[in-house]
C-alpha cells in the first residue's frame, strides 16, 4: 500500500503517488511495452468524461499500468475489467485500488494477459472500452477487441496523435488508410481532442490524441469481414497504385480485378484512398462471386 494515502485524503494518482508507487515496485517504464503513465488527475477525468461511461456499465481497460485511469473509471460507478500484460503491475493494481478507493475495489477485475492474444474475458459482457493504449500496438489491439467483443457499444482510447488522425480520417484525406477503413467496419470514429506530453511520466517524445467511437452494425452479412479486410490491405499495400494493379494478386490477375471493379461501378484507375468501407465491401463481394468456389 502507498504509505499515508488515506491520511492524505488522496483518491487519484498524481506525480508524487506515481513516483512513489514506481519506486516501491522497483519499476522502470520501458519503451518496449509503451509504458508512459498518466500523472495528471484532470486528464484521466477528462478521458472518462469524454468516454461517456456511466454507472453500471462494464468497461474494458487495456494497460492500466499503475491505476490512474482505473481509479477515474471506477469513480463513475462502472465495473472495470483491466487487461495488463506486466505481472508486476497486474499483481499490484488491486492493492492500489484498495488503498485509494476501498469502496470501489469490488468492481475491479484484473486479467493478466496480452490484449492482442486474449480470447475471452471474465465477468459480464462489456459495453465500453476506455484505455491509454501502448503506442506500438494501439491499432491492432483496438481492432482485435472490437472484433472479439461485439457487446462493446462505445469507447475512447488515447493513442499517438498521428494514429488518432489515421483512425478518424475520412476517405480522400491524406491520413486515410488501413486503420481508418478497418475501424469503420466496426464503428463511427471521431477525433475527441489532444493530450499534451507533460501529463505523462516519463514524457513521450510524441503528442497524444483521443479517439472516440460508437458501434455500428457491420456493413454486410453477405461476406466475411476477413475477405473485406484482405481487399483493404491490398488496396493500401502500394498506396499510389490504381486499384486495377493493387488488387491484381488478390483477384488472380489484372483483368479479373478490373472486371470486379467495373461490376460495382468503380473506375479501375481509382486509388484505394478514395473509397469508403461500403466500397471495399462491394469489391470483396464481387471478387468472391467471381471465384470458382463460389459458383
Amino acid at each position: 500500500m502507498v504509505l499515508g494515502v488515506r491520511d492524505r485524503g488522496v483518491t487519484h494518482l498524481g506525480p508524487a503517488e506515481v513516483r512513489e508507487l514506481a519506486a516501491r515496485l522497483g519499476l522502470r517504464p520501458t519503451k518496449q511495452r509503451g509504458q508512459n503513465f498518466v500523472i495528471d488527475a484532470n486528464t484521466v477525468r477528462r478521458i472518462v468524461r469524454e468516454s461517456g461511461v456511466t454507472a453500471g456499465e462494464v468497461v474494458v481497460e487495456v494497460g492500466p499500468g499503475l491505476g490512474s485511469l482505473t481509479l477515474a473509471l471506477l469513480e463513475t460507478g462502472a465495473e472495470v475489467t483491466a487487461i495488463e500484460v506486466d505481472p508486476l503491475l497486474a499483481g499490484e493494481l488491486p492493492a492500489t485500488i484498495e488503498a485509494f478507493a476501498p469502496a470501489q475495489a469490488g468492481r475491479l477485475r484484473v486479467v493478466l494477459a496480452d490484449a492482442m492474444s486474449v480470447t475471452e474475458l471474465p465477468g459480464p459482457p462489456p459495453q465500453a472500452l476506455v484505455a491509454n493504449l501502448p503506442y506500438n500496438v494501439s491499432v491492432p489491439v483496438l481492432l482485435h477487441l472490437m472484433a472479439l467483443l461485439p457487446s462493446l457499444e462505445h469507447g475512447l482510447v488515447m493513442v499517438q496523435a498521428e494514429v488518432a488522425d489515421r483512425l478518424a480520417a475520412p476517405p480522400g484525406s491524406k491520413t486515410y488508410g488501413v486503420p481508418s477503413a478497418k475501424a469503420a467496419w466496426f464503428a463511427d470514429v471521431r477525433r475527441a481532442g489532444a493530450i499534451g506530453r507533460n501529463v505523462f511520466w516519463p514524457a513521450p517524445n510524441v503528442d497524444s490524441g483521443l479517439v472516440a467511437w460508437t458501434r455500428r452494425e457491420p456493413p454486410t452479412d453477405r461476406i466475411a469481414r476477413e475477405e473485406v479486410f484482405a481487399v483493404i490491405d491490398a488496396a493500401f499495400a502500394q498506396r499510389r497504385k490504381a486499384l486495377r494493379g493493387a488488387l491484381r494478386t488478390l483477384a488472380g490477375g489484372a483483368e479479373q480485378a478490373e472486371a470486379a471493379l467495373r461490376a460495382v461501378g468503380i473506375d479501375p484507375l481509382t486509388r484505394g484512398e478514395t473509397l469508403g468501407i461500403d466500397d471495399f465491401v462491394a469489391i470483396a463481394i464481387a471478387l468472391h462471386e467471381m471465384t470458382p468456389e463460389s459458383a
